[in-house]
């Protein structure tokens, strides 16, 4: 069907875009001698977590059970990037395949303990990185010396075998070409990482990081063998913002019906938060979104279901029953807001994808 047929607000996926932006990570990453594992929290679909592998993608991260329940069905090699903290998402993780190489990234001895006895009690063991904090300060070990003893125990514990350490460089969000300062301080605080349990005789198998908004210096990170970043098989406004993308690279979108013109110098759309997202652009032009066609026009407030368009910088004026196509600041958020993604070829939905692991539910059960 065109995309006249859909009911709004609806996610739409720019195939060739998003292939586009597979082949281009794909190819960084080969050019690099980097492992690619995304984080498939930005799609939460099946069928593009295969598209990602078919591009190259080693394995998948995950963050939660679900995520993992239905990722498991798409490769064989799944890092878990959540602490596993409490019985029922423990119960979940050892459920999974024997067959899965399972991974999971913690921070404590509690997690890793706990991790460790639940892993065992099933005859199974799982990979463990250690996760550091670089700058983000949200979680990760702050200290070489507390990451060796997490190193330590997870090689010790029967139920956990030590595989390496994780980071991830969230607090990076400058321009591109900014970023090198930044960079520096977490290569040279990975390096002393790596020297104290290269010391040890713990010198990480694997050392995973990076992010979309730094994914392509993520080679001047010294000692980095993977990247997580997942929000680079669509991108977003914000992505784009800081130079991580082009315009074209941006290949999600919400289609909107304009259903008011009544108040001057504005027009309402029927995406409101609980299609776009409460996510603010904290940079020049703000808003909550804009449109893909016409960028000066912004989403500039929300309410659940009303999306209101800023006018006042162009002299287009839409009509009700318009539609118009946002270009979110933060896709992950409003993919998650979605049951399914439109794929679009040419201005038609040639592909109809269920975004099967949002929620908590798990997966196969209704």
């Amino acid at each position: 069907m065109d995309l006249s047929g859909l009911d709004t607000p609806a996610g739409l996926v720019d195939v060739s875009r998003m292939h586009a932006n597979l082949e281009r990570v794909g190819s960084y990453c080969r050019e690099h001698g980097l492992s690619w594992r995304p984080h498939v929290k930005t799609h939460k679909t099946p069928e593009l977590g295969a598209a990602q592998i078919a591009a190259g993608a080693r394995g998948l991260s995950v963050a939660t059970p679900r995520e993992a329940e239905v990722m498991a069905g798409i490769t064989n090699d799944l890092l878990f990037a959540y602490p596993p903290v409490g019985r029922a998402k423990l119960d979940r993780l050892v459920a999974l395949p024997e067959s899965l190489e399972l991974t999971v990234g913690l921070d404590s001895l509690e997690a890793l303990r706990a991790l460790g006895s639940r892993a065992a009690e099933e005859g199974r063991e799982l990979g463990v990185l250690v996760e550091i904090d670089v700058g983000l300060h949200r979680v990760g070990v702050p200290t070489p010396d507390e990451a060796l003893g997490l190193a330590r125990e997870a090689g010790r514990l029967d139920g956990t075998i030590y595989r390496g350490v994780m980071l991830y460089p969230g607090h990076i969000r400058s321009s591109v070409e900014d970023q090198g300062p930044a960079l520096q301080g977490v290569s040279r605080y990975l390096e002393q990482v790596l020297d104290v349990l290269g010391s040890a005789d713990l010198t990480p198998e694997v050392v995973s990081g990076g992010s979309t908004p730094t994914l392509f210096r993520s080679h001047e990170v010294a000692g980095l063998t993977e990247v997580r970043a997942g929000m680079c098989i669509f991108n977003d406004r914000a992505i784009a913002a800081i130079g991580a993308c082009r315009w074209e690279d941006c290949a999600y979108t919400v289609l909107a019906t304009v259903v008011s013109t009544a108040c001057p110098g504005q027009a309402v759309v029927d995406a409101g938060s609980k299609a776009l997202a409460r996510e603010e652009l904290r940079a020049p032009g703000g808003g909550y979104g804009v449109l893909l066609d016409r960028p000066a026009v912004t989403v500039k407030a929300l309410s659940e279901e009303h999306g209101i368009l800023d006018l006042s910088e162009t002299d287009w004026r839409p009509r009700v029953g318009d539609r118009v196509r946002v270009i979110p600041n933060h896709v992950c958020a409003s993919v998650n807001l979605q049951e399914r993604l439109y794929g679009v070829s040419g201005g038609e939905v040639g592909d109809v994808w269920e975004v099967a692991a949002r929620g908590r539910k798990r997966f196969g059960i209704q």
